[in-house]
């Protein structure tokens, strides 16, 4: 066991420092978020209204959704790591010594998990730039859900990563998988009133109940109205998800995305 979680923290290790030498990375990819949270979302502030929600700002729904959006992109951008480690042998190499593939695997999940953690907290610095009031038990609060969003995401990253055998193969499985992952996940506007076939879809996105998770824990240290923060929970089988059923959902998520990456890595690399 002891060796196991030192071969997992090696490989946890080594895609942070790769992270934490990449200053372009780190504040390139603040940059769509930026541009969805301040000029979209400024710009949809002025126009933006809920029936019955009277003068709630945009910017209070948007902000949780940023969060998400980069937790989904860069933790699904770091499963590259994988495929290009196999592209380039460095995966051969670590296979020839005496290490698990199972650690290889967790230790990526959790490498991605923790550089998607980083990402979103780094958001955290444009909340005063659109008049969000950060508070401390508000940050303490999307700590452990930024990270339990992450892992999970970061684990789906791993199952697709691990059945592919190159960056531009992965590329376009990305764009084909992300973006529908995205745009159905109420990040950007309400999961209400919206087309049936658009419901059942969001309804089995995980990423849906990600952005729920984040969106309650942000509503319920900003004080928004009850009825407002209802308004915008999702609807399962007539019934609203509470913050505690989004937790538990992801984190069922979590598990399996998880045990299927950590089996197909594990059968991809014999």
């Amino acid at each position: 066991m002891i060796q196991f979680l030192g071969d997992v923290y090696t490989i946890w290790y080594r895609d942070i420092l790769r992270y934490i030498n990449n200053r372009a990375r780190i504040f390139s990819s603040l940059g769509q978020p930026f541009l969805w949270l301040v000029i979209f979302g400024s710009g949809m502030r002025g126009t933006f209204q809920l029936f019955g929600a009277g003068n709630f700002d945009f910017i209070q729904f948007l902000f949780p959704g940023t969060i998400g959006i980069t937790i989904l992109f860069t933790a699904i951008f770091s499963s590259i790591s994988t495929v290009r480690d196999r592209e380039v042998g460095f995966l051969k190499e670590i296979l020839v010594a005496p290490v698990s593939r199972a650690s290889i695997a967790i230790g990526k999940i959790l490498g991605g998990a923790t550089i998607a953690s980083l990402q979103a907290l780094l958001m955290l610095v444009f909340a005063p730039i659109v008049g969000i009031k950060l508070s401390l038990p508000l940050i303490l609060g999307l700590i452990p859900a930024i990270f339990l969003v992450a892992f999970t995401i970061a684990s789906f990253g791993m199952v697709l990563a691990a059945r592919l055998r190159s960056t531009e193969g992965f590329q376009v499985v990305m764009n084909l998988v992300m973006m529908p992952l995205f745009l159905l996940s109420g990040a950007l506007f309400p999961l209400t009133d919206i087309p049936g076939w658009m419901e059942i879809l969001s309804r089995i996105n995980p990423v849906s109940y990600s952005i729920d998770l984040l969106r309650q824990v942000v509503f319920l240290h900003l004080a928004v109205p009850q009825v407002v923060a209802d308004s915008f929970k999702i609807t399962v089988l007539g019934m609203k998800m509470g913050l505690w059923q989004d937790v538990l959902i992801v984190a069922v998520f979590a598990v399996l995305f998880s045990s299927l990456g950590t089996f197909f890595f594990s059968r991809s690399e014999r």
